[in-house]
């Protein structure tokens, strides 16, 4: 138990400064970069929105779970489904928190590849897409409204970064965290040396493993790293940071009922290919991985890490806690309602990203006065007499469970 503490120590002193560096950037991003700033270069239907899609994706924040309705109301805003394509592939692979991250464990070799992997892929599965599935006239949801936040820009800015932003990875954060560390401590040296000598091999059973599931870009870098410390190939590594993020199986239900058979098929198989080809190619260039050994600093037993990591790495716990708390208690705290309120359960929110796509669909709807949700509680609550197929409706078309009043 003291190995896989000290273990786990080293693990988070490595990684919070990058995080919290992260974490600021992406508040910025999200609050002084307007929305039409996006669908200004993605409403074209040509070669060069795709380009745009990928490259205005690559540092944004969002997982793969969060990535599906703003993919969906870029839609919405007329961005070609090339664009839309090459947003969903390379905007979950990576992000500005997860780049940093990847640089504190990995290196600058996985910190560069990964970025560039991402946006060659969305490009590539966006011109796919672009030539091989049609264009039609219809929106996905009937969003036209959006929720405004409140309060000064540096307020909002500190708030989305170290809370909303928390409790929308936190969770999956400290799981990853909690897994790198126990594998650093029970898997033997040289694991993956006995189990699938071949590096093809690796890939073939990482992408299995880390398809179906939802993982975390930033959560899947501690893991990533101490696989390859008991034998896993780097090139495996790499598909495991950039298949697992950008796929997962409720993202694929949601993206198929959304955009079709034909865009969910390409979505799929661009990924897992190009996954793959990037993983050949990490393995032929030979790319090393930032050594994390017993003489190290960062895994020595006896050798705790720096003042400023330490402090890093307190904030970093307290914030993920404070916000898993809050999360907790949002969970089973029941708010009063209205007599001209009504609750409505919809499953298929993960983050805010999804409350917000769900509070867009609906607030266009004739009899809406205001719409807030809760993924924690898996609630839409509407106040107004808006009907309540009209709300089903405009819930569906966004991608998300509707299963009535509560």
């Amino acid at each position: 138990m003291r190995a896989y503490l000290i273990s786990l120590l080293h693990v988070i002193c490595e990684m919070a400064p990058y995080l919290l560096l992260g974490f600021l950037i992406a508040g910025v991003l999200h609050v002084f970069v307007p929305q039409g700033f996006y669908r200004k270069y993605l409403s074209k239907d040509n070669k060069w929105a795709v380009l745009w899609a990928a490259m205005l994706g690559i540092p944004l924040p969002l997982c793969s779970c969060g990535v599906i309705p703003t993919a969906i109301g870029l839609r919405n805003e007329k961005a070609s489904k090339g664009a839309v394509a090459s947003f969903l592939i390379a905007t979950p692979q990576t992000g500005i928190d997860s780049i940093l991250a990847t640089f504190s464990l990995m290196g600058l070799g996985f910190a560069i590849i990964r970025p560039v992997a991402a946006l060659i892929t969305g490009v590539c599965g966006g011109l796919l897409v672009g030539r091989l599935v049609p264009e039609d006239d219809e929106t996905v949801t009937s969003s036209t409204l959006s929720n405004v936040e409140t309060g000064s820009r540096i307020w909002r800015v500190f708030k989305y970064a170290y809370f909303k932003m928390i409790q929308d990875i936190g969770g999956r954060l400290l799981i990853g965290l909690l897994v790198a560390a126990l594998i650093q401590v029970a898997i033997p040296e040289d694991f993956f040396l006995h189990f699938g000598k071949q590096p093809l091999l690796q890939m073939l059973i990482i992408l299995v493993l880390a398809v179906p599931m939802y993982v975390c870009s930033t959560g899947s870098i501690p893991v990533a790293a101490v696989l390859i410390m008991k034998g896993l190939s780097p090139g495996a590594a790499l598909v495991m940071l950039m298949a697992g993020p950008a796929v997962n199986m409720a993202s694929i239900l949601v993206v198929r009922k959304a955009l079709g058979r034909r865009f969910t098929w390409i979505y799929l198989l661009v990924i897992v290919v190009f996954s793959v080809l990037f993983g050949l190619l990490v393995n032929v260039i030979g790319i090393t991985v930032k050594p994390m050994t017993a003489g190290d600093a960062c895994c020595a037993a006896t050798a705790l890490p720096g003042a400023f990591r330490l402090i890093s790495a307190s904030v970093l716990t307290l914030l993920i806690l404070f916000a898993l708390i809050m999360k907790l208690f949002e969970r089973f705290t029941q708010k009063a309602v209205d007599s001209d309120t009504v609750v409505y359960t919809v499953d298929g929110m993960h983050c805010s990203h999804c409350e917000a796509a769900v509070c867009r669909a609906v607030e266009g709807i004739p009899g809406v006065e205001s719409a807030s949700a809760s993924a924690s509680r898996k609630t839409l609550t509407i106040k107004g007499p808006a009907a309540e197929d009209a709300v089903r409706s405009a819930v569906e078309k966004a991608g998300y469970t509707f299963k009535g009043k509560k």
